[in-house]
């Protein structure tokens, strides 16, 4: 993945990091995912952050 266009999703819940993904950077919201925290040991919503 290109640096440009990486992202961090954090939980909701607990506030870790524990994705990276990539996005459009042509979108201006920003993406809430639910995935999996394995700090919390269940699918949480995941925020995109700075």
């Amino acid at each position: 993945m290109s640096q440009d266009n990486l992202i961090k999703m954090e939980c909701t819940v607990c506030k870790r990091v524990g994705y990276y993904s990539s996005k459009n950077k042509k979108l201006k919201t920003r993406i809430e995912l639910a995935k999996y925290c394995r700090w919390c040991k269940k699918h949480t919503p995941h925020k995109e952050t700075k």
